[in-house]
């Protein structure tokens, strides 16, 4: 059989490792409480899923749609923006649909860096981050990021010391895996670092929508000129519970909207239609879906933190995502994330990301997804202060 090349640069997946295990259990008849995977279980809101079913039964919407996402849902897109952050967008030259966020940031990665160009993304980050760039024959560099680290000041050190020059950067806030929190001013201080460096951001904003505490997430193109050097990506599958629908969109500049607006009229044909109308019903119907599907995130999130801090496990509470991110309780330290990992569900009956799977920098630590009910997170509970 020959190589395939693409693959060469692509390490094992750790987070099967800990699956396989999990899998295992299952199979033996144990109860594992799975807070791994980030897969949200909130079932997709009843007044979306019912514009569903009445556009999947107009036979003319079954046909192939448009790559950039139909003119009403781009629209949608440029109203939302403009209800939420105060911010402008042209619908036609600077909104596109994407098949949830993922495959739009690997396209677009694809279709505007050259191999070898450099790209810096933060480093524990959500894996496909680096990944698009690796995929697409780019050197990425890792930024540490997290309660220990100064990302900004990271980033700027880094760039002094990188030949040649990054081409782009790639980060979240909300951050996935830290749950990492920044204000506006942190994206004023990014627009001018770009501008300086001609280097192009991509943002992703998946949690925008996932914040508690009183803070509100900024948008990055809330910030003056950050249209001129990058996008923002956001994705209905958190703020909207509809994981599974895979819809997303990009906004920003439109010479980075148009080139991936290109690379897409070659690879798909857009997202089925009735989706993307249900999508318009999502964006422009009743909000307070989202702040239901908040509010559970934010039960789940409190009852996980209480009960951590009761068994000896401190952990701070986080402002944004669905997820928890808790360092390895010091006697476990030196197993890493995934030894710990694998204890947790032979021991605790708990599944957990091992935090090496978000990179190096990741390894003291473990991330706990808020997808369980509280009573399944009060189990957990109970499970984990068998190891405490």
């Amino acid at each position: 059989m020959a190589e395939f090349a693409r693959l060469d640069r692509l390490p094992p997946y750790v987070f099967a490792i800990v699956n396989e295990i999990k899998m295992e259990a299952r199979r033996a008849g144990e109860d594992i409480i799975d807070l791994g995977m980030g897969n949200p279980d909130i079932g997709t809101p009843d007044h979306i899923v019912d514009k569903l079913i009445e556009a999947a039964k107009k036979t003319h919407n079954h046909r192939y749609s448009a790559s950039m996402g139909i003119t009403k849902l781009r629209m949608a897109i440029a109203d939302w923006y403009k209800r939420r952050f105060d911010v402008d967008i042209d619908y036609e030259n600077e909104t596109i649909v994407t098949i949830g966020a993922k495959e739009g940031i690997s396209h677009l990665i694809l279709v505007t860096i050259r191999p070898g160009d450099v790209v810096f993304t933060p480093n524990p980050t959500y894996p496909i981050h680096p990944y698009s760039a690796i995929i697409a024959g780019g050197d990425v560099r890792g930024i540490p990021v997290g309660p220990e680290h100064d990302f900004f000041e990271n980033l700027t050190h880094a760039t002094r010391q990188t030949w040649p020059r990054p081409k782009v950067v790639i980060l979240s806030y909300p951050h996935n895996p830290t749950t990492e929190v920044i204000d506006l001013d942190f994206f004023e201080k990014l627009t001018d670092y770009a501008k300086e460096n001609n280097i192009m951001i991509i943002h992703d904003f998946a949690y925008a929508d996932m914040v508690f505490d009183g803070y509100q997430a900024p948008s990055f193109l809330q910030a003056k000129g950050a249209k001129d050097v990058g996008v923002e990506f956001f994705s209905l599958s958190k703020s909207y519970s509809m994981p599974g629908w895979r819809v997303g969109f990009c906004v920003g500049n439109p010479e980075i909207i148009a080139a991936l607006r290109r690379i897409k009229s070659y690879l798909d044909y857009g997202i089925f239609q009735p989706i993307q109308i249900a999508s318009i019903i999502a964006l422009n119907g009743p909000q307070d879906c989202v702040e239901d599907i908040r509010l559970t995130y934010k039960k789940r999130r409190d009852a996980l933190i209480n009960g951590l801090n009761r068994v000896g496990w401190n952990i701070k509470s986080p402002k944004g995502t669905m997820f928890v991110w808790g360092k390895i309780p010091d006697k476990y330290i030196k197993m890493g994330s995934v030894e710990f990992s694998k204890l947790l569900v032979k021991e605790a009956r708990v599944a957990v990301a091992p935090g090496r799977g978000f990179g190096e920098y990741g390894d003291e630590y473990v991330r706990f997804a808020l997808i369980e009910n509280e009573m399944r997170i009060n189990q957990a509970i109970r499970g984990i202060r068998k190891i405490m």
